[in-house]
């Protein structure tokens, strides 16, 4: 990588290249990392299982869906709605899963291919806009940075609402600076912002709506925003595209609207001690953590992005200099999440996946500005770079390792091995096959891999109506949490071993017979 005077021939004609370019040899290795790296996250997406309880909760739901046919209202369990979220995301993971079937791939599939669409979309976008160079040196930072690595076939809300904040910022600069096309990338902007409602809600609008006018204040622009967008048929097309899903899901099951808007978007963010979530517990944090976050979830590109920062002088006058805009609308936009959830209590990393395409352009940007400073300026970028994608590929490295040599902490983590080894038990047995049942915990992994058939049991006389069902049952209990049994109900099961933090129990058949004579 280097910043030399003059720029490969097929840069030159772009307004903003910053004189950077790359060495055939330099490209020919970033398209190759960017193709192990697909190759990457498509194995991971198909071999590694869902662990409870985000992705298993939110894979759950989707499969109820399909399963139910019910498109309207997403649902936590059978007949009970799930206000928590808009269900883009879940139309998107039950498509996988109606296609490909009720697996981890089926879930992850779609969203796997809307984070290959987002990926190219924002190639395309630098590359237009700053060079073939630029365009694959930041879109390799953004892939592999942690967090968006890791979203990227997550079953979540967050890529899908990432896909509609970035379309947002993309339609929204080609508005302005490329008014030829303003009608094509206005109706863009606002289809973007219904992506955002139909996959988080209110918050993914606001999180679009912060860095463009902050942009737009700083760079005083009201006027071509103003002119270039299509601000009435726009929004109409907005409302026609999310306002039915909306009526119908509170006229569906009334109470929806209240909770999401108030309990969601304003209690959940701004008061610690809510105690109104419906699906699970607050994350209380000081109030600025999600800085914290911003730096941990970049990793390992977090020194690529700060180490230009010590040459604050020369960055700050290079941003006087951005005749085009462009250094202070990818630092708008990378700080947007930041700025909206500092003074929110109840947050979660994942909060910041909206800004991390533009730290990661802007990490590019900011060795732009600063590494002519140096006598030989190409070795620090080079350096820094080269460790960076070192890291990466070493985290990902010692993690598989990991995981391979201890397949335990997946199955800690995940209970596809316990349903696995009930099938194959259920398989053995001469008895009536019965279902499985965990203790006094509820684990969204075991209700996906066994089709919906697991469930809790909270009491100890729902723990002795199984034992007598005519029905051979398979019961599931913390090892540390094994005296919390009744006594008289220990003994009827037998001990089918560890799994993770589990403990297998199976009815004997032999008590079950005695406990049904007459």
């Amino acid at each position: 990588m280097s910043h030399t005077p003059t720029t490969a021939a097929r840069d030159q004609d772009k307004p903003d290249a910053v004189n950077f370019s790359i060495t055939p040899g330099q490209k020919r290795c970033i398209v190759v990392l960017l193709g192990v790296m697909l190759a990457l996250r498509i194995w991971i997406a198909i071999a590694v299982p869902f662990t409870d309880t985000t992705e298993s909760r939110y894979a759950e739901i989707a499969r109820k869906m399909v399963e139910t046919g019910d498109w309207i209202t997403p649902q936590f369990d059978y007949g009970v709605p799930f206000w928590g979220k808009p269900p883009l995301h879940t139309w998107i993971s039950a498509a996988g899963i109606k296609l490909f079937g009720a697996n981890q791939f089926g879930a992850r599939a779609f969203i796997l291919l809307a984070a290959i669409t987002l990926s190219l979309s924002l190639y395309r976008w630098l590359k237009r806009e700053k060079g073939q160079a630029y365009a694959l040196t930041g879109t390799l930072i953004m892939v592999s940075s942690g967090l968006y690595f890791l979203a990227a076939a997550t079953v979540m809300t967050d890529f899908i609402m990432l896909s509609g904040t970035s379309l947002c910022m993309i339609a929204f600069w080609d508005s302005v600076h490329h008014p030829a096309n303003k009608h094509r990338s206005g109706y863009l902007f606002f289809i973007g912002l219904a992506i955002g409602l139909l996959a988080k809600g209110p918050a993914a609008f606001v999180l679009a709506a912060i860095p463009i006018g902050g942009w737009v204040l700083w760079k005083n622009k009201w006027l071509e925003t103003w002119k270039n967008l299509p601000w009435i048929s726009g929004t109409l097309l907005m409302l026609a595209l999310t306002l039915p899903w909306y009526v119908f899901a509170e006229r569906k099951t009334p109470g929806f609207l209240e909770y999401f808007i108030l309990g969601e978007h304003w209690h959940r963010f701004l008061d610690s001690g809510w105690k109104g979530d419906l699906y699970g517990n607050g994350h209380a944090h000081p109030r600025g953590t999600i800085w914290i976050y911003a730096l941990v979830t970049f990793l390992p590109w977090t020194p690529f992005l700060l180490v230009p920062l010590l040459r604050f002088k020369k960055i700050i006058a290079a941003f006087r200099n951005d005749d085009r805009e462009w250094s202070s609308y990818l630092l708008c936009w990378a700080a947007s999440p930041m700025v909206f959830f500092t003074m929110a209590s109840n947050i979660l990393p994942t909060y910041v996946i909206t800004g991390i395409p533009a730290m990661a352009f802007l990490s590019v940007e900011l060795w732009c500005m600063t590494d002519t400073a140096h006598a030989r300026p190409s070795a620090y970028s080079k350096r820094f770079f080269a460790t960076s994608t070192v890291a990466f590929f070493a985290i990902c490295a010692t993690a598989f390792a990991i995981f391979t040599v201890n397949p335990d902490l997946i199955a800690k983590r995940s209970q596809v091995s316990l349903v696995a080894k009930t099938q194959q038990l259920r398989e053995q047995s001469t008895e009536p096959p019965g279902n499985l049942y965990y203790w006094r915990k509820r684990f969204y992994s075991a209700e996906f891999y066994t089709q919906g058939r697991a469930k809790k049991l909270e009491t100890d006389a729902e723990l002795h109506a199984i034992l007598n069902n005519g029905e051979q049952d398979f019961l599931a209990v913390r090892s540390s949490s094994l005296e919390s049994l009744p006594a008289d109900c220990l003994g009827r099961f037998k001990n089918r071993g560890t799994i993770g933090k589990m403990t297998l129990l199976q009815e004997r058949p032999i008590l079950k017979s005695i406990t049904q004579q007459p």
